[in-house]
């Protein structure tokens, strides 16, 4: 019987071929109030879609992976290395951003004042709020008075609090708490089937998201800041590819490896500039990888929040961009003094909407940088969106094994066998 060949695309070429169409119909319908509206409409619902699971996931996740855990010494440990890893990568992250615009200076190649200014009074406000309320206020924030309020709202650090708690009261009343365990693994299933349909719209989702933003500000915005934005990529790919890569060999972790197992998410966060997008399906597969549950439900959601080392980078190349472009010099002291502030402001108001352009509004004053000079990049804020959230997607994947792997809960063998049935699947979908 003679044998076709049956081509079957993954999910991350699905979406791939998603955002080309998107940029196609983004030049098509460039300055069309009617096709913006449309694409804006139909990629919020899309993002909706993807923020409807997240919690639900997370907090089903948690407290199941904390209950089997069940020791609050150990948590306490996990939570001390995750903090101290985290810390130790966006600082490096902040200062590779830093080196590399003090190497190849960005902002020499522009004229600040010829380029098209932006609306960021949003961003202003925010910033102006989280100024005023102080970093007590954000402490404050992680204990939530109400965590069905917490929940609407979408708050992620109070409902991660909360989750850890109840996980380990359901651990201390022993039997009585299966009960709890078996619905919150059946939420966690029924979530992460609900995570795979939603999936399937994801490439009709990434077009308008795409589309959207290329519709607003077409492709001649991008000429003048396109050095900067190449830049920006550059460096982060040198952090995954160099510095992750270091971190995971000292670890016994390859990190094409990883690579490979993400790949779909780290295209989806690409083309949807959402962590949010890629969260759900970042915890399954890194469970199915080999990193116990405990791990992943406890590191992932949190590093979600504080773990955006392509924010980070992005904040000090940017600071140093401005200052460049409105020939502002900066000693070692003061870009010393830069990654300080941004160090502290980053964790301050993780979680915050626009987190990286409020965190620039508050740290980019105390070099002397005018605070308009943000409007200017603001049009192309959703382009280097896109690339930090790669960087973050692969750090958070990245932070569940190596603390899995220091906690000595990273099954090898399970993690040989998936990555083996990646490779045995992708062989699938092109030769039946």
């Amino acid at each position: 019987m003679k044998r076709y060949r049956q081509f079957r695309l993954s999910l991350g070429w699905q979406i791939l071929i998603g955002l080309v169409l998107g940029i196609v119909l983004g030049v098509v319908f460039y300055g069309n109030k009617t096709a913006i509206t449309a694409m804006q409409n139909i990629g919020t619902m899309f993002i909706s879609l993807i923020q409807m699971i997240v919690l639900p996931i997370v907090v089903a996740c948690l407290i199941t992976g904390i209950a089997n855990m069940g020791d609050l010494k150990k948590l306490g440990r996990i939570g001390g290395k995750t903090i101290i890893y985290f810390e130790i990568m966006t600082t490096i992250a902040i200062a590779l951003g830093l080196l590399m615009g003090n190497i190849f200076h960005p902002g020499d190649y522009i004229d600040i004042h010829q380029l098209h200014a932006s609306n960021i009074s949003q961003y202003v406000q925010t910033a102006k709020t989280v100024s005023h309320n102080g970093i007590w206020s954000t402490v404050m924030g992680i204990i939530p008075t109400n965590v069905f309020k917490s929940l609407s709202a979408g708050d992620m650090i109070p409902v991660i609090f909360f989750a850890v708690f109840f996980g380990l009261g359901t651990a201390a009343i022993g039997e009585q708490g299966k009960i709890i365990l078996d619905f919150m693994n059946a939420v966690a299933e029924a979530m992460f089937k609900v995570t795979n349909w939603v999936m399937h719209t994801a490439p009709i989702g990434v077009c308008a998201l795409i589309g959207v933003t290329v519709a607003e500000m077409g492709l001649k915005a991008l000429a003048p800041l396109g050095y900067f934005i190449i830049l920006a990529y550059i460096t982060m790919a040198i952090f995954i590819v160099v510095v992750m890569g270091i971190v995971g060999k000292l670890f016994g972790l390859n990190i094409w490896h990883l690579l490979r197992v993400i790949r779909d998410e780290m295209v989806l966060g690409f083309s949807t500039a959402s962590s949010e997008a890629a969260l759900p399906r970042i915890i399954d597969k890194m469970g199915k990888y080999g990193v116990s549950e405990g791990i992943v439900s406890f590191v992932i959601p949190t590093g979600y929040t504080f773990n955006l080392d392509g924010s980070a980078i992005y904040q000090s190349l940017a600071a140093l961009f401005l200052a460049q472009a409105y020939g502002i010099h900066l000693s070692l002291s003061q870009q010393i003094t830069l990654l300080i502030v941004l160090m502290i402001t980053s964790k301050g108001i993780a979680g915050v909407p626009g987190a990286s352009f409020v965190v620039l509004l508050a740290t980019i004053s105390t070099i002397g940088v005018p605070v308009q000079g943000l409007a200017f990049i603001a049009g192309i804020d959703r382009l280097v969106d896109m690339g930090r959230t790669v960087v973050n997607v692969v750090g958070n994947s990245l932070a569940a094994v190596i603390i899995g792997k220091s906690e000595h809960e990273f099954d090898t063998a399970k993690s040989d066998q998936y990555l083996a049935e990646i490779r045995a699947g992708h062989a699938r979908a092109i030769t039946k």
